[in-house]
């Protein structure tokens, strides 16, 4: 019998992630690996999206805002992952495509998530000694498409393939193995007024403001052994909102806010199945266990001649929820059709596994208005 079980490997695995995904009643999800912030550029402005969801990565913040986009996107965005562990095999590689197609009414998107887990050594009950290794990772194939509906409002739509391969045999007398195979889509909408009076205000907020609400991860339970055993998705709600404060030919700030929510209810180690979770999540008595429950994060991004970019942010989760706090910085530099940008984290819990967390990204921008 092999001395290290499955649950061992997925504890690890979710031990590995900042967003251990805790829900109402202190449970946890499967694949939290798919709420991690993917590009330099959210990542630069507190990990944050919702609200503006204005380029190629729209596709995991928000699909709707495809439907404002025009042009086309390439990007491919790379981080050694929780640094503070020293291990080289574990990184994080995203990469996603974006395009507009006049004849459907709207961009269709593309992208490819991937967590390295690294490699493992199995050994038996009857010792220390190695029976071989194992490599463990998780990936996400994800297609999305985007339509304004109104000249104000857009919807959009993702379908993801999710792939988890925590062990590749099971442990002792369990008969599956750690590897698990699943499907979800996500839902969004985005609101970009092209005229906004507010009552006694002489301004017009047009192309100033914009609001965006996204539900993701909405799929059937990760099952690797057997269903009882079955962990739900990190099913989980954003808002969050763009204001464009200050805008001329050479400079242009934009302030951003978003909140999230993960839509999880676990009983112990069950827990209710995604469509029944999305009402019983908030069902607890306590309304401050449901606001503590919530994730918050704030940024700006500063352009100057649309060529330079700084971007700095905070992203706070309360101490019973997880307790991930810490301060974003970022940059970004686009010449002709390229572009590069990155992201760091600084976090003020010294021993935070996140602290010191670099990401970089690569994009190539074409045919964009």
């Amino acid at each position: 019998m092999r001395k290290i079980s499955l649950s061992f490997f997925a504890l690890c695995a979710l031990s590995l992630l900042p967003d251990v995904t805790y829900a109402q009643g202190g449970g946890s999800s499967a694949v939290p690996f798919l709420l991690i912030a993917p590009t330099s550029r959210a990542s630069g402005m507190g990990e944050q999206g919702t609200g503006t969801a204005d380029d190629a990565s729209a596709i995991y913040w928000n699909p709707a805002g495809l439907g404002f986009q025009k042009g086309s996107e390439a990007s491919i965005t790379h981080a050694n992952w929780l640094p503070q562990f020293h291990l080289a095999d574990l990184f994080y590689d995203y990469a996603n495509f974006k395009t507009d197609i006049p004849d459907w009414g709207g961009s269709v998107a593309a992208s490819i998530t991937y967590l390295n887990l690294g490699e493992f050594t199995r050994t038996t009950e009857a010792g220390p000694e190695a029976v071989g290794t194992f490599k463990a990772y998780e990936y996400a194939i994800t297609a999305g498409y985007g339509t304004k509906v109104i000249d104000d409002l857009s919807l959009g739509l993702n379908l993801r393939f999710i792939n988890s391969r925590l062990s590749d045999l099971g442990a002792g007398n369990e008969k599956g193995s750690g590897v698990a195979y699943d499907v979800s889509f996500d839902l969004g909408m985005l609101y970009r007024p092209k005229h906004l009076v507010i009552p006694f205000m002489d301004e017009d907020l047009g192309d100033a403001l914009s609001v965006g609400l996204c539900l993701s991860n909405v799929g059937p339970k990760v099952t690797y052994i057997d269903e009882a055993q079955a962990d739900p998705l990190p099913t989980q709600l954003r808002f969050g909102f763009g204001f464009v404060p200050f805008k001329d030919d050479y400079n242009s700030l934009t302030l951003m806010a978003d909140f999230g929510r993960l839509l999880v209810n676990r009983h112990g180690t069950t827990s209710d199945p995604v469509y029944k979770a999305l009402i019983t999540s908030w069902t607890d008595p306590s309304l401050d266990r449901i606001m503590k429950s919530i994730t918050s994060s704030v940024g700006m991004e500063y352009w100057y001649d649309k060529t330079i970019a700084i971007r700095m942010g905070y992203f706070y989760e309360d101490p019973s929820n997880g307790g991930r706090k810490f301060m974003t910085f970022g940059a970004g530099i686009r010449y002709d059709i390229y572009g590069f940008d990155f992201s760091y984290i600084s976090s003020s819990d010294s021993t935070s596994p996140l602290s010191d967390t670099l990401r970089f990204t690569l994009l190539i921008l074409w045919d964009a208005l």
